[in-house]
């Protein structure tokens, strides 16, 4: 379980806020633990585990296949646990509403009125309560069941088979559901007709991944892109026990990198970084240096360059 009392926020933007979570996985902790970090009083209810677990763990999936990142996750936040299809767990949630600003969910709309934690139900009793609910898309879309992976897929961020680098549409997701807390704190607090009163706000986890495209579907990450590889200057190459990725994107950068690498234009104002010649003499120039020399390259010539293994 959490350990609150070793965590200090980073800053106190929201100190005195209540924050109360029921939301598993990814997405509704990880914006949690960026609300604590900001000063909010952060609470989790989770499920109370089988009798057949052991005593103080969680059946949250993130603290099953991954329990590193889960503390990480929680580790400014308190954790209780109660069986919210229960008599006893409803009143336990009830008496944390009763003290809570906000409340972010993460289950299907039908769950949500299962458990009397839809908002009609929950702005019938608690008027100021603030709540924003973490689904997969919104509309009818919010019942059908689909993960990171297929929200990504869905706005063409999936590249072959290969799985994406990270879990952008949860992490995204996350940013979302927090700028909608803040969003909704400033509209409880603002003169007019929502002052006082609780608001709700519903964060899809497709929009997020509809967002994190929009480059893909300007055309800026295609192949004929300016950062989908038409420009020699934006790229990987190989070095000598490495990799370095290269972002002389600007043209005072891209004409700095040409020069160090003893490129030069045909013809004036031509455009080298353009040219299919300019990436085949890039790969010669940096395949016969090591990840230091181009250290040392990028530092004295102020270039974006940066090695990897």
């Amino acid at each position: 379980m959490s350990s609150p009392h070793t965590f200090t926020p980073s800053d106190t933007s929201l100190r005195g806020v209540r924050v109360l979570s029921v939301a598993l996985n990814l997405p509704g902790p990880a914006a949690l633990m960026r609300l604590a970090d900001m000063g909010a009083a952060c609470t989790k209810l989770e499920p109370l585990p089988p009798p057949s677990f052991p005593k103080g763990s969680t059946i949250d999936p993130m603290g099953l296949y991954a329990p590193h990142a889960y503390a990480q996750l929680h580790s400014g936040v308190k954790v209780v646990q109660a069986d919210l299809k229960s008599d006893k767990g409803q009143a336990r949630l009830h008496a944390l509403l009763s003290k809570a600003d906000v409340l972010i969910t993460s289950f299907r709309p039908s769950a949500l009125k299962k458990l009397g934690m839809d908002w009609a139900t929950l702005h019938a009793k608690f008027p100021a309560l603030i709540q924003v609910s973490i689904v997969g898309a919104k509309g009818a879309g919010a019942e059908i069941p689909g993960h990171d992976l297929t929200y990504l897929a869905a706005h063409g961020l999936v590249n072959g088979l290969n799985l994406p680098a990270t879990l952008f549409a949860d992490m995204a997701g996350s940013s979302l559901a927090v700028e909608a807390v803040l969003k909704a704190l400033w509209q409880r607090a603002r003169p007019g007709r929502t002052h006082g009163k609780g608001v709700f706000h519903e964060v899809a986890l497709e929009d997020a991944a509809a967002y994190l495209a929009l480059p893909r579907h300007w055309g800026l990450t295609l192949p004929k892109g300016s950062v989908g590889g038409a420009h020699a200057g934006y790229a990987v190459y190989a070095c000598i026990k490495g990799r370095v990725a290269v972002a002389a994107l600007e043209p005072h950068f891209a004409a700095r990198l040409a020069e160090v690498a003893g490129i030069k234009a045909a013809k004036p104002g031509q455009d080298v970084m353009l040219l299919p010649s300019t990436r085949l003499k890039l790969s010669e120039f940096f395949a016969g240096l090591t990840r230091k020399q181009i250290d040392t390259l990028a530092t004295a010539h102020d270039l974006p360059l940066l090695t990897m293994p």
